[in-house]
């Protein structure tokens, strides 16, 4: 993606960022979501909410796309960007998939579940008839650095 496409989302990372912050301070991993719609509103916000409410689905991005489908009434996001703090693992990008998400755009690159592009490229699999635009690592310093710092911070913990 451009240079110029990066500050595009930059907007809408920082509200993922807070998003991220909020799961992070209730004890869940800092991930955080947002949808914009196709004039770059945000209707739909989630973060990680595993821990909280013991949902092991309850991720960031499945959040934000209840939300919005919710807001919209309707399931089809096909005119919609996904951006989350952190590289959609399988199941996420699956749920963009389900949803016909237009975009994802994420910051930090997951080395171990990623499936946007590092360990996986599920939206870009040829047998998948919808395939979304994918752009990593936008704001990507800041998105990895929330994510070293919650799991110092826990490590360090006795």
């Amino acid at each position: 993606m451009a240079e110029s496409g990066r500050y595009q989302f930059s907007e809408a990372m920082r509200e993922a960022l807070e998003e991220a912050r909020l799961a992070g301070q209730a004890g869940d991993v800092p991930v955080g979501a947002v949808v914009l719609d196709a004039d770059g509103r945000i209707i739909g916000r989630g973060h990680n909410l595993r821990e909280r409410d013991g949902d092991p689905l309850a991720h960031a991005e499945v959040e934000a796309m209840k939300a919005a489908a919710a807001k919209r009434n309707d399931w089809n996001l096909a005119d919609c960007t996904l951006v989350v703090t952190l590289e959609p693992c399988p199941m996420c990008a699956g749920a963009c998939l389900q949803t016909r998400i237009g975009r994802v755009v994420f910051g930090a690159w997951d080395p171990k579940l990623g499936a946007c592009g590092s360990v996986w490229d599920i939206p870009r699999d040829p047998h998948i008839g919808h395939a979304p635009e994918v752009y990593g690592g936008v704001s990507e310093q800041e998105c990895t650095q929330l994510l070293t710092d919650f799991f110092s911070a826990r490590r360090s913990q006795p």
